[in-house]
């Protein structure tokens, strides 16, 4: 039987377009009925749209092959998530004067926010408006609906980039693609949504997504997003770096992620065997020359995170520490080399208990984490309405009316003819006697 209600998300990566299709329960917990992986690093640079015209087809593809798990479904909307280096999260403020009786409403606030969402940045869009806090009469409320007061704040954290980050998404998938996009989710905060508990979000943690094109920072006290930036640099960078040792790139990927580590050992003679760009053969790299590269890019891109964290005034007070996602996360010894750095605990990231009911090995891939976060954003069933094929119904001939003949009266049964009776024996004897006597006297006669 096809899914006629479902939730339809693609996570936009540089290395990977990831598309997931789940049902959600009426808890919100969510059952992956399908998901498909397709390469964007071609077409999607640093996380953004590079060649609108490839990642239409690849969507277009990737689209397909979800809807051969579905069953005759098809997807008629989904969910895109969005990062890029352009993303970063600034403040804005919106004041309201409500006057000597003014009280705070639930249309107030719904009015600050609309206010705040159609605030346009030079050169930037605002892609969300989220954590507001806000501020009664110079003073802090964090519930102000149904509160007196004279003047209120709304002090929101926007998440801002560059015009053309939405528009490459809108060209590609809803333009060229022609499937309808239900909403475009910033990427970091889906994922930080299922990944960070409550508990993390108020003592104050640094999520950081190590991806393929860059490294995203998301900071998080008080319950509150405090700071969002993203550093240009990722793993690809470091793929690029292990050329340096006379490889091709696919062979210096596999080298990585087979033997590459955050942390260099002085003292590891070890050789590997790489393939010679001619393919034809083997040769041996050395593995403390190999990890040599890889650390001293990995010791830059975490300088740029202490920078970033530094600047937000938090460095000393994230009670939960450090959690660590994304596809160059699973480098050797990078846990060691980042708590070493930061001075604070690090955790892997881990989708948490109750957010997906079937499908929680998937969900815990970090390749898919990011999707799974975007269907929990979602709400609107992505289900295309195939209308049901109705069988023509047959036109009744219209029978011609009967016309019944006039009812005759019977007719009198006819009345068989009346023989006539013949003489009888005796008549017939006296007949025959007299013609007898008759003709003996006609005879006298004609003698005479």
């Amino acid at each position: 039987m096809a899914y006629t209600d479902f939730i339809a998300a693609i996570d936009l990566g540089s290395s990977h377009m990831v598309g997931m299709v789940g049902t959600k329960s009426p808890t919100g917990a969510l059952s992956i009925i399908a998901y498909e992986v397709e390469n964007s690093a071609t077409c999607i640079r640093r996380g953004c749209v590079y060649n609108v015209e490839e990642t239409a087809n690849k969507i277009k593809r990737l689209i397909l092959k979800l809807e051969n798990k579905l069953n005759g479904a098809k997807v008629g909307k989904v969910y895109v998530g969005i990062g890029g280096q352009s993303l970063r999260s600034i403040d804005h403020t919106v004041p309201r004067i409500l006057g000597t009786d003014g009280v705070v409403t639930e249309e107030i606030i719904k009015g600050l926010y609309e206010e705040c969402c159609n605030y346009h940045p030079d050169m930037l869009d605002v892609l969300a408006a989220v954590s507001p806090t806000y501020v009664l009469d110079d003073k802090p409320e964090p519930n102000p609906v149904g509160i007196p007061c004279t003047r209120i704040e709304a002090r929101y954290k926007l998440i801002v980039g560059r015009p053309s980050l939405k528009r490459y998404v809108v060209n590609s998938i809803a333009d060229r693609a022609k499937i309808e996009i239900a909403d475009i989710v910033v990427s970091p905060l889906a994922l930080a949504d299922v990944v960070l508990t409550d508990n993390e979000k108020d003592l104050g943690c640094a999520l950081i997504g190590f991806g393929a094109g860059v490294t995203t920072l998301t900071v998080y006290k008080g319950g509150q997003l405090v700071n969002l930036s993203v550093i240009p640099f990722g793993g690809n960078l470091i793929t690029r770096d292990i050329t340096s040792l006379h490889l091709v790139e696919a062979e210096a990927e596999r080298v990585k992620l087979t033997y590459g580590s955050a942390l260099m050992e002085k003292d590891n003679d070890l050789s590997i065997q790489v393939s010679s760009a001619d393919g034809m053969g083997l040769r041996e790299v050395k593995l403390a020359d190999l990890n040599n590269v890889i650390e001293a890019r990995m010791k830059e891109i975490l300088e740029n995170v202490y920078a970033r964290l530094e600047a937000t005034g938090l460095m000393n007070s994230l009670g939960a520490g450090i959690i660590i996602t994304g596809g160059g996360a699973a480098l050797k010894n990078l846990p060691e080399v980042i708590r070493e750095r930061l001075k604070m605990d690090v955790r892997y990231s881990a989708v948490r208990k109750g957010i997906v009911e079937s499908g929680e090995m998937i969900a815990n891939n970090p390749e898919y984490a990011v999707a799974v976060g975007l269907l929990a954003r979602g709400t609107e069933n992505c289900a295309l309405y195939i209308p049901p094929k109705v069988e023509p119904i047959p036109e009744k001939k219209e029978e011609e009316p009967v016309v019944e003949e006039p009812k005759r009266a019977p007719e009198p049964p006819k009345k068989k003819p009346e023989k006539k009776k013949g003489p009888g024996l005796f008549g017939r004897l006296t007949k025959g006697i007299d013609t007898f006597g008759k003709s003996l006297f006609d005879d006298e006669d004609d003698i005479k």
